[in-house]
């Protein structure tokens, strides 16, 4: 199977390499018989062809049966006029990828950020292709608007039919794990657009009479989740939502760098890690490459499951395996978590450790 490689921005060529050592490994010790394909995005792209993302490399993307996608310094691009496109936003709706997996956990080994004796284990899924980002909700322009100087106004659009999968996606993650899905809103002030969103959730839950299902604000949810974790199996959320509340759950399990993510169609799906593009590190091999692995990992298992090939599902397993293994010793951790380990040297430990 056939996998396109983006590294991107900032620190995301080296997370990126130490991913691919990663996976090569298993690869190798799986038999996954994966080929890999490169091109630029980002700023090596702008400075190439005078755009962060050519239409070209999303056509090509489409022919793929994975992609992995680095960071981005999508703050420091240019306005879009000049060639500053936005590269996740333009993958998620150039392939439609709608449902965003962000899991957080907390591991014994490692210090958590939440209160003493409580621990973690969720998955919040949030919709990646409307909501409150101007940027995608629209066929064409954008859904922000300057009326006068002294004027800004944003749009928020939420639909029937982007609702309704991200809430089928999260139901059938819920049959996998512990049968609860808690749906995040705002609906006693959004009341037609969270409004709709939250019955989307309800009619959804009705085809699932085994799984639990309840609702909070979204203000509420902070609370619980500093408070309460436990009480969480997986989360669903629009798109503005899901991605604060995600940053704030992979934050309380530890560091932002722990935590995997991936963006997926019914078709396709993309590795991409949770974090920014941390440029005042770039280039230092100080970058912690946790969560971009974990990431792979997790399209791997994607790959596996839409293709019926469970060897793929089996190394992905493994590669998170791995992680856990090396994050162990105190000294091959990254200096962000008080080790010694470069980004290069972490990679390649986790991948010795996945070729025993």
């Amino acid at each position: 199977m056939r996998i396109l490689v983006l590294p991107c921005d900032g620190i995301g060529p080296e997370i990126t390499a130490a991913s691919m050592a990663a996976l090569q490994a298993a690869d190798k010790k799986f038999g996954l018989n994966l080929s890999f394909d490169y091109d630029d995005v980002g700023f090596v792209s702008l400075e190439k062809h005078g755009t962060t993302l050519r239409d070209e490399v999303l056509e090509k993307a489409k022919t793929y049966d994975g992609i992995i996608l680095g960071t981005q310094s999508h703050a420091d691009y240019p306005v879009p006029e000049k060639g500053g496109r936005n590269v996740s936003a333009g993958f998620r709706i150039g392939l439609d990828l709608y449902a965003n997996v962000r899991p957080a956990r907390t591991r014994p080994f490692l210090t958590s950020n939440m209160r003493e004796g409580k621990t973690m284990d969720l998955v919040i899924m949030r919709e990646a292709t409307e909501g409150f980002y101007p940027d995608r909700n629209m066929t064409k322009g954008w859904a922000e608007l300057m009326p006068s100087p002294d004027m800004a106004i944003s749009l928020r659009k939420i639909t029937r039919h982007c609702s309704e999968r991200i809430a089928r996606r999260a139901f059938e993650l819920a049959m996998k794990r512990k049968k609860k899905v808690t749906a995040i809103h705002k609906a006693n002030s959004f009341h037609m657009t969270d409004g709709l969103f939250l019955e989307c959730v309800r009619d959804v839950a009705k085809d699932f009479p085994e799984v639990q299902v309840d609702d909070l604000l979204v203000d509420a949810s902070t609370a619980h989740l500093v408070r309460s974790p436990e009480r969480f199996d997986v989360l669903v959320a629009t798109n503005f939502y899901g991605d604060i509340i995600s940053d704030l759950a992979s934050e309380l399990s530890g560091s932002l760098g722990l935590a995997g993510s991936m963006m997926a169609s019914d078709t396709h799906c993309c590795a991409q890690a949770q974090h920014g593009s941390a440029p005042d590190i770039a280039g230092q091999d100080k970058a912690n490459p946790v969560s971009m692995i974990l990431s792979v990992a997790m399209l791997i298992q994607w790959m596996g499951e839409h293709h019926g090939k469970a060897e793929y599902v089996e190394a992905g397993n493994a590669m998170e395996a791995a992680v856990d293994k090396v994050l162990e010793n105190p000294a091959t951790r990254t200096p962000d978590l008080g080790g010694k380990f470069g980004c290069k040297a972490f990679g390649d430990e986790v991948a010795r450790v996945i070729a025993g």
